[in-house]
């Protein structure tokens, strides 16, 4: 399968230093692909390069199979920046009419694609006010009206939801993943960790201009189960019996160890069955099993640990 985005060593430098560095990603048809790293990381420089905003300083990028910027391409993709500027003196569905223009949209179709966006984000009966009187969440709302206006296969989205309230994002989020279930592919470069967990199927995490890591959602959150037992009565000694009692393969380790014998113990199993047979097990041999709990990951945790990571051994 083609990429629908695809990148190799894809490079801007600046004077003042900040800027990416080679950076490699491949993106296919139909996923929303989280872009995440700090403030300052090189977020928006990379989405810029994308849809032809920025020239590299040296790589490749290609959407839809042609070079990043190509006028053939910029027919075919949306693109919402973060910071949207508005004639603040135009209603909602002027806007849209002017936008409608820009893309050559002929008048029939251009009516009805802006009749269907403003119900897409939620700007229904508000589409004659003038946008000076919209909220920063209704003017976020409206530049995704824009984005989705021309029907883009490829939509670039930079922090879309920042200004959105939780129904907001949520409505949002429900829009992506009926565009996305439609063929659209959307790039999401955002701060919002929970959206991404939410609806993206792929992350990567870019830092001071590199990519840090990356993969799919479902391996960041779920990878080798983790489980917690919280139990009293602890011993050394009984983490030498259940050792050589298991009989599978297991990684147990003592999480938090109180004098008393309370103690958190971290288990890696891979299924209820071997869950099961620890248990009892530990009340076999006097320990009391207070707590079970599987251990559920985070983009947050995920996140944290990296950054923290890098900070560290760049000091």
């Amino acid at each position: 399968m083609t990429a629908v985005i695809e990148t190799r060593g894809l490079t801007k430098e600046f004077r003042g230093g900040r800027g990416v560095r080679n950076i490699d990603l491949k993106i296919e048809q139909g996923q929303v692909f989280g872009f995440l790293g700090p403030n300052g990381a090189g977020k928006s420089t990379f989405v810029k390069m994308l849809v032809g905003l920025l020239h590299p300083t040296s790589g490749e990028a290609y959407v839809l199979g042609l070079p990043a910027g190509a006028l053939e391409v910029r027919k075919r993709i949306g693109y919402l920046p973060e910071l949207f500027r508005y004639q603040e003196w135009l209603s909602a569905e002027e806007v849209l009419r002017f936008h409608a223009r820009l893309c050559k949209l002929d008048g029939v179709y251009a009516r009805e694609r802006i009749r269907q966006v403003i119900g897409d984000v939620g700007l229904s009966g508000r589409e004659q006010e003038r946008v000076r009187n919209y909220s920063k969440g209704m003017q976020q709302r409206l530049g995704l009206a824009c984005a989705l206006l021309p029907e883009p296969e490829v939509l670039f989205l930079d922090e879309p939801a920042s200004a959105l309230d939780p129904g907001g994002r949520y409505e949002v989020r429900e829009l992506l993943t009926r565009l996305c279930a439609q063929g659209m592919t959307v790039f999401l470069n955002t701060h919002l960790l929970e959206d991404v967990e939410s609806i993206c199927s792929d992350v990567a995490l870019l830092m001071d201009g590199t990519i840090l890591a990356q993969g799919s959602v479902e391996d960041i959150l779920h990878p080798e189960p983790v489980w917690d037992f919280t139990v009293g009565g602890w011993s050394k000694s009984a983490m030498a019996d259940l050792e050589s009692a298991a009989e599978f393969e297991t990684t147990l380790t003592v999480r938090k160890l109180e004098p008393s014998g309370a103690a958190v113990l971290e288990v890696k199993l891979t299924n209820a069955e071997q869950v099961a047979w620890l248990n009892v097990q530990l009340v076999q041999r006097g320990i009391s099993v207070y707590a079970i709990e599987e251990r559920k990951n985070r983009l947050e945790s995920w996140f944290l640990h990296l950054t923290e990571s890098r900070s560290g051994d760049s000091k």
